[in-house]
């Protein structure tokens, strides 16, 4: 049996935040753009300076699971992908995944209810 790393603590850690963010957007792109930097800051955390991560290596992916894709520049890479296929990170990411599709729906279903509350 391969060795398998989780990141939980890591998700953990950002989590708190990450709702609090998703509580406080007023559009789907607020919820997009808080999902690619809760990301990108949970790589940072996890790979440190190891790898250089761009806002367009991650990807909220609409009405599919996982409600996520991640670029091809970080699947080419080996430091990436050790730790991708050997760890839980695939599914830590899908969570907040999922968190960020109930919050963009939620949005996106009562959008006119919200573009009324922002005009008045």
């Amino acid at each position: 049996m391969a060795l398998q790393f989780s990141f939980t603590k890591y998700e953990h850690e950002a989590l708190p935040d990450f709702r609090k963010k998703l509580n406080l957007a007023e559009s789907t792109e607020d919820v997009i753009n808080f999902f690619v930097h809760t990301i990108m800051e949970l790589f940072e955390s996890i790979f440190g300076d190891k790898i250089d991560f761009n806002y367009e290596d991650i990807t909220l992916i609409l009405g599919r699971e996982p409600h996520y894709k991640v670029s091809r520049r970080l699947l080419s890479s080996k430091e990436f992908m050790s730790v991708w296929n050997d760890s839980d990170l695939p599914r830590v990411i899908g969570r907040f995944g999922k968190s960020a599709m109930h919050r963009y729906n939620r949005l996106e279903k009562y959008s006119e209810k919200t573009d009324t509350k922002i005009r008045k």
